[in-house]
């Protein structure tokens, strides 16, 4: 039995937060494809993404409050099984309706994965640390995906993109069936419960952290989505785009390790309510710097905000709902804002341009920071009265 405390536990946890978690990292280039070698318009590019996400959502919302009752290694391993099947069938197929139906098809196999990987690291002894030592892994992975992938595409045809999805998931499958960990504090979770807080519900403070947190989601995917072809439209070229998007992956190395560094240092409310402004400042920069070198610094440390932010985030909510069911959610968190992204962003695209995400990114950031303001402190939390 694999413990998440262990080194194949840990190993599994982290192939599964990469795969599951694909379109932080892909999302510039799989709207890029979609829009370049499939000729669909921006609309439609972000639409098809938008399944693949509301499809997670979907699974994630439906099994995360069973979360206890699942088997884990057998979810996640038909999980990210059935997304590598829909991912390859996706890349057999240019038509518009196979396509957004394989993308809701990957997208729930993936986000009832991701649910029960979430969780699993959310009960372990140490989530804030086990969540950054797996947002570590994502930025490593984002250095090989946005690294190599565009050039393949750019050399071998869409499809390829489809391709290299289904065999990131079925990588996460194979070591999910070997080595995908039990989740720890099975009963010490419940019995450790505050007494202020009632039993059987999600403490009213984390909710607040969960729209916060899906706001985030929604600037991020929303912005993204159009990385790349702010970038390419604005005339910097292939290789100059594909630079940035290779420093964003390496900068994603830092984030994680550094929010890790400081769990005890700095405190986790203050983070997140930073967070929000920092992305939507990022994303004016983005969407209305007619030069290169602003779009590039701004787009480098984009995805590092929210890698960063939702550690804090993840630890404290973690802290807030021991029973894991909450975490189990994170999925749905994310992506419930993550779904809507890309539609948005491509109809503010086509019918304002692409200035209009910034503005979109302030007021959207402005209730993520008034969420977050409504979660107390780390040392608050401990106070049963603030969980009621």
């Amino acid at each position: 039995m694999t413990r998440t405390d262990s080194v194949r536990g840990h190993i599994a946890l982290m192939v599964g937060h990469c795969a599951g978690m694909v379109d932080l990292v892909a999302l510039p280039v799989w709207v890029g494809t979609l829009i370049a070698h499939y000729r669909f318009d921006p609309q439609q590019a972000g639409l098809l993404a938008t399944l693949f996400l509301a499809g997670a959502v979907l699974a994630s919302l439906t099994l995360a409050p069973r979360f206890n009752r699942l088997h884990g290694r057998l979810v996640a391993t038909l999980g990210f099984g059935g997304a590598a099947l829909g991912f390859g069938l996706a890349s057999t197929s240019a038509e518009f309706g196979m396509l957004a139906a394989l993308h809701v098809v990957s997208g729930v196999a993936a986000g009832a994965a991701l649910s029960v990987t979430h969780g699993t690291i959310a009960r372990s002894a140490r989530p804030h640390r086990l969540f950054a030592l797996v947002g570590i892994a994502l930025g490593v992975f984002a250095i090989v995906f946005l690294g190599a992938t565009p050039p393949l595409v750019a050399a071998l045809g869409g499809p390829v993109l489809f391709q290299v999805f289904a065999g990131v998931m079925a990588v996460a499958a194979l070591v999910a069936a070997l080595a995908f960990p039990v989740a720890d504090r099975p009963a010490a979770a419940q019995a450790s419960r505050s007494p202020g807080a009632p039993p059987g519900r999600i403490p009213r403070a984390v909710w607040f952290g969960i729209v916060g947190i899906g706001c985030m989601g929604l600037v991020q995917a929303m912005t993204f989505s159009f990385l790349e072809r702010v970038g390419s439209d604005r005339g910097f070229g292939l290789a100059a785009v594909t630079g940035v998007l290779i420093a964003l992956g390496i900068v994603n190395l830092f984030p994680a390790a550094l929010a890790a560094w400081l769990e005890k240092r700095w405190p986790a409310r203050t983070v997140m309510m930073t967070g929000p402004v920092v992305q939507a400042l990022l994303v004016a920069v983005i969407m209305n710097s007619p030069a290169f070198a602003p779009y590039a610094v701004a787009a480098s440390v984009f995805a590092a905000v929210m890698i960063f932010t939702h550690t804090f985030a993840f630890g404290l909510l973690a802290r807030l709902d021991l029973s894991g069911r909450a975490m189990a959610a994170t999925p749905a968190m994310l992506m419930i804002g993550a779904a809507i992204g890309p539609i948005l962003g491509g109809t503010l695209v086509k019918a304002l341009g692409y200035g209009s995400l910034g503005a979109a990114a302030l007021a959207i950031g402005a209730v993520a920071v008034f969420c977050f303001s409504r979660i107390p402190s780390s040392r608050a939390a401990a106070r049963p009265e603030v969980l009621a």
